[in-house]
C-alpha cells in the first residue's frame, strides 16, 4: 500500500470575532469580521488553525464561514483579484493564516 502525500490548499474563511481585552479592535467596536486565507489539507484543518491563531492573538472567534478553495470559488463564478490571489499564494507558501481584511462592527444604538 502506497501512502499518498496530503496536499495543502488555501481556504477562504470569514471569521466573526467578539470583544476581548487586548484584542486590538477599535475602542467602540462590538466585534469584527475578518477575511482570512488559511492553508490546510482540508477546510476543517484550516478552520482549526485559524481559530487557534486568533485565540493566541487575544481575539474571541465566534463563528467561521468557509468559502472554499481558489478553484471552488472560481467554479462558483467569484471574481478574484490578483492581490487576493497573491495573499492566497502567500498563505500556501508560508503554511499560514493571513488576515486580509478586518471590518469592525458597531452598535447602532
Amino acid at each position: 500500500m502506497t501512502k499518498v502525500a496530503s496536499r495543502q490548499q488555501v481556504y477562504t474563511l470569514l471569521v466573526e470575532v467578539g470583544r476581548k481585552e487586548g484584542d486590538g479592535l477599535p475602542a467602540k467596536s462590538t466585534g469584527a469580521a475578518l477575511m482570512c486565507y488559511a492553508s490546510g489539507v482540508d477546510e476543517a484543518e484550516a478552520v482549526r488553525e485559524t481559530v487557534a491563531i486568533l485565540k493566541q492573538a487575544d481575539m474571541a472567534p465566534l463563528d467561521v464561514s468557509g468559502y472554499g478553495t481558489l478553484e471552488e470559488r472560481l467554479a462558483e463564478g467569484h471574481d478574484i483579484s490578483d492581490d487576493e490571489r497573491a495573499l492566497m499564494q502567500r498563505a500556501l507558501d508560508e503554511n499560514s493564516v493571513i488576515v486580509a481584511q478586518m471590518t469592525p462592527f458597531y452598535d447602532k444604538s
